[in-house]
């Protein structure tokens, strides 16, 4: 095994089953097979990824490697695969589709955008009697994340639908402003974290992604358009196998999309009149802003001709305020709507005990003490892969406001959190049943064929086949 050491990590391994054959006598034969080589380009290294069985097809993988999670629907064979203390997502791909996701997911994390984080992409492999094998694609699983169908699996609120649209609209608004051209919006690509009340969504897969300086407002309006065709028919499909309440309408729920993603860009990026005696309105735009969960890095503020009225136009950074400040006072690394219910109960245990005076940060310090971390502490050893730590407190503060409204009066937080454990945190699992059916699901969708690969896309050069081996796998079958 020999080690590259430059920026990115990249190990070549020489398989036994590949390397040239030797003689009774210890001379290399003459009619030997020349060496295979398996390269792996990891952003960091991880050396139990060189003990995975790259020679077999990822479908065949021994079970005691993977983990039992619900996959989404996708083109490609998917499998969640356990790499030491970490689990990775690993995606069976060509070549050049591989190395071309691997870094545009790279270049996305340094932009700080909500995606998947890249591992790897594996290259070069074969199996025992040399035969190429397809490329690998792995990124690390999202934890505590599902798949839009796992979603529905559950016993979720009738607006699920609604919510996820939303979270889905931010995610298409953070990654335009970025100059993210995704080109295949669609529920399947897309993971979604609980965060509070709402959901969060990453991107998953960007293989037909680009990334530009700007976007045109035709590259945005055909984004849109796609990604409400497609959850139209994603949520149609749901309703065909009864996952979707009755009540939902599709073409609503996609028209919905729609006009949250214009509404929100909108609020963004909207040059705004204001008269010389309103700067007042400048703050309220801000602060509006940042309830959005939007940082404003600057403001572009310029005169009329006849010097009336003054325009405003908010330079918008990134999204996570609210997260931000939390991180900053607790070291708590959480969503967005989790951050802000977390700070309302810091702010409301500040008042209560008398530290108005007090710095906020003394006051965070005693409230993670005294509060957040005796509650967290109480969640049952089976469902600590289920539920991120501040999803919880955030339920159990609602489930405590429940079970007080029912009574009447306060109701102590550890009986709240005993009433939670019992009759609602089940509901976040899934039974072995359900990842099974959901898994089956999600492999009826790949497809093997020389659809899923097009080598006359201009992403891909029309010369892809030509210099990448890995697609005479797919011309092959």
């Amino acid at each position: 095994m020999e080690f590259l050491n430059t920026v990115e990590i990249d190990a070549r391994l020489h398989p036994a089953s590949s390397a040239q054959s030797k003689g009774r006598d210890g001379n290399i034969s003459a009619n030997a097979r020349e060496p295979r080589t398996l390269t792996i380009t990891a952003a960091s290294s991880n050396p139990k990824m060189f003990t995975l069985p790259w020679e077999k097809p990822l479908s065949v993988w021994p079970q005691e490697l993977l983990a039992n999670l619900p996959r989404g629907i996708s083109r490609h064979i998917v499998r969640f695969v356990h790499v030491g203390d970490e689990i990775y997502a690993m995606k069976e791909i060509t070549r050049n589709v591989a190395e071309r996701e691997y870094e545009l997911l790279r270049r996305l994390q340094k932009l700080d955008l909500p995606t998947v984080t890249p591992i790897a992409v594996v290259t070069g492999r074969h199996d025992k009697s040399g035969e190429p094998l397809e490329s690998i694609l792995v990124t690390r699983h999202l934890k505590f994340s599902l798949p839009y169908r796992a979603l529905f699996a559950r016993n979720l609120r009738p607006d699920t639908a609604q919510r996820l649209i939303d979270a889905l609209a931010v995610l298409m608004v953070r990654l335009h402003l970025a100059g993210f051209y995704w080109g295949d919006v669609s529920l399947s690509n897309v993971l979604f974290l609980r965060d509070a009340d709402e959901f969060t969504a990453f991107l998953v897969d960007a293989e037909t992604g680009d990334l530009h300086a700007v976007l045109t407002d035709g590259q945005r309006e055909y984004d849109m358009d796609l990604a409400r065709t497609n959850i139209i028919g994603e949520l149609m499909d749901l309703s065909s196998g009864k996952l979707l309440p009755g009540d939902v309408d599709e073409v609503e729920v996609g028209n919905r999309l729609a006009e949250r993603y214009h509404s929100l860009w909108s609020t963004l990026t909207d040059t705004e009149n204001f008269k010389p005696d309103e700067m007042w309105k400048i703050e309220r735009r801000v602060n509006k802003l940042n309830k959005l969960g939007f940082d404003v890095d600057e403001l572009e503020m310029k005169t009329t001709e006849d010097g009336n009225r003054i325009l405003v136009r908010p330079r918008v950074v990134d999204a996570g305020y609210a997260s931000r400040k939390l991180l900053r006072l607790t070291g708590l690394d959480v969503q967005e709507n989790q951050a802000r219910r977390l700070l309302n109960d810091l702010d409301a245990y500040r008042a209560s005990t008398w530290q108005d005076d007090e710095d906020l940060e003394i006051v965070a310090t005693d409230w993670m003490r005294v509060v957040f971390e005796p509650t967290v502490r109480m969640i049952p050893p089976e469902y600590r892969s289920q539920i991120e730590p501040a999803q919880f407190f955030h339920e159990i503060l609602e489930h405590r406001w429940f079970l007080a409204e029912k009574a009447g009066h306060d109701i102590p937080m550890r009986e709240a959190v005993k009433s939670y454990i019992d009759t609602v945190l089940p509901k976040y699992k899934l039974d072995t049943e359900d990842v099974e059916q959901l898994n089956a699901e999600a492999d009826s969708g790949v497809v093997d064929d020389d659809s899923a690969f097009n080598a006359n896309d201009d992403n891909y050069g029309s010369d892809a086949v030509d210099n990448d081996p890995d697609a005479a796998v797919w011309a092959s079958r």
